[in-house]
């Protein structure tokens, strides 16, 4: 290893990743893999070597080419397939191509649920459903906006409307050996779930050492989906809270103690300094000296938005993402943005843009894009919807405040607490629930202003 961990899923993103993805912003749906150079096929999905119905996709009509087939790309596809029963869509994606629910992802260990009970559809089946053809496995090397195509190794692609929804990707907060290379892992699709369940397995039938660095949403639902699943979890986080972007201390402290009375061993306020293989363990050794060792370790230190493709092509981006007007276009005539990977509202003014990656404001951007792009232009509008966590432990609701509150109040006693968030004028501009307080979120957010209005 590196450099320690410093826990940016407490901290803000702080630059694109460095090299071109294309992939999954996880949900995998339509997607066809590259033919080998010369050839393409026009059936609906293949496989590198196939050349069945053969045909040159650079003559091929452009239509709509989507890059990304998780759900922000799956849900655009649908709706534009209901508005246009016959536009060309393309669409292509990194992994498999199979569609499952990313959120259920971090509740799949507590139902015994594997990588195959969790895909509903493969890549076939959605694309038969969408009339679309599927590119799986397919690296999108760079994008043309002059020429109006994607650079696929030595094919080019053209496309009439292009959009982003590549998602975004896991940050490495430091380097694993090739040692380690089995027993450490991050989450972010369905291949990289089966990948860890296999290594759970691996280590036999009686409950593994799981060492999760990272108390933000991802460590702490995987936290307690570990633990239901009857492993025994760690928690790691230089935060002294869990939760630490979505509750304030006291709730934090809390909803700490909840995981430690369930049978999760916290160690917050800490860092790590080193990771090696010992034998057959993964060792942990943390600021302070301590030694913990480890069957299989979980990162789970946050997401960056995959904008490097985008940046290379001179579209407008920032940390937060590619950056798009409230129509989700971005700074290039016919390319759109969409999902984890968009910074909404940024374009021109960055500071002021939205990056909501949840799944109420993903289907929302969704629809409206569905909409512009068949002829009803539609601005993009996110109501005060707030984060549900899946900790069974404690349930945990928020709605972050987007600007400092000038202060909190906290209701409640014992585990069943309430902080609203006041502006100076005394009006909720955001909140944290807890407990059985987690029932207030539809009144709250009634009270609440729109994330994006």
């Amino acid at each position: 290893m590196t450099a320690p961990v410093t826990g940016p899923e407490a901290a803000p993103v702080t630059g694109p990743e460095t090299a071109p993805v294309t992939g999954p912003d996880a949900i995998g749906s339509s997607s066809v893999t590259a033919p080998p150079a010369g050839a393409a096929s026009s059936c609906r999905v293949a496989a590198p070597a196939d050349t069945t119905e053969a045909s040159t996709s650079s003559n091929a009509a452009p239509g709509l080419v989507v890059v990304g087939t998780g759900m922000a790309g799956l849900a655009l596809a649908r709706g534009v397939r209901a508005r246009d029963p016959e536009r060309p869509i393309t669409l292509i994606t990194a992994d498999s191509g199979d569609e499952y629910a990313k959120p259920l992802l971090s509740s799949a260990f507590t139902k015994g649920q594997t990588a195959a009970d969790l895909s509903t559809r493969s890549a076939l089946e959605v694309a038969e459903a969408l009339d679309a053809r599927l590119r799986i496995h397919t690296r999108v090397d760079a994008i043309d906006p002059a020429a109006r195509c994607l650079h696929l190794g030595a094919e080019r692609l053209p496309y009439a409307q292009l959009v982003l929804a590549s998602g975004a990707a896991p940050y490495h907060p430091f380097t694993v050996s090739a040692a380690l290379a089995d027993r450490v892992f991050q989450i972010n699709d369905l291949d990289d779930y089966r990948r860890f369940r296999a290594a759970l397995t691996r280590h036999g039938p009686g409950p593994a050492r799981v060492a999760i660095i990272g108390a933000g949403l991802v460590g702490c639902e995987y936290a307690n989906d570990l633990h239901a699943g009857g492993h025994r979890v760690t928690l790691i986080a230089p935060e002294a809270t869990p939760l630490a972007r979505l509750l304030p201390t006291r709730l934090g402290e809390v909803l700490a103690a909840a995981f430690a009375r369930g049978g999760i061993t916290t160690r917050l306020a800490r860092e790590v300094i080193s990771l090696e293989a010992v034998s057959d363990d993964a060792v942990l050794t943390l600021d302070d000296g301590e030694r913990l060792g480890a069957d299989v370790v979980l990162i789970a230190t946050g997401l960056r938005p995959r904008t490097a493709l985008a940046d290379a092509a001179g579209l407008a981006v920032s940390p937060a993402g590619i950056l798009t007007d409230r129509y989700l276009a971005t700074s290039a005539p016919g390319i759109y943005a969409l999902g984890d990977v968009a910074c909404v509202d940024g374009l021109g003014a960055a500071e002021h843009g939205v990056s909501a990656r949840y799944v109420q404001p993903l289907q929302a951007s969704a629809r409206a894009l569905a909409a512009t792009l068949t002829g009803t232009p539609t601005e993009v509008i996110y109501g005060a919807w707030p984060v549900v966590a899946k900790t069974p432990l404690l349930p945990v609701v928020a709605l972050p405040p987007a600007e400092s509150p000038a202060h909190w109040r906290v209701e409640g006693e014992g585990e069943d607490l309430a902080a609203i968030a006041d502006n100076a004028a005394g009006k909720v501009i955001g909140f944290a629930l807890i407990g059985r307080c987690v029932r207030r979120k539809v009144a709250l957010a009634r009270a609440a202003p729109a994330l994006l209005g």
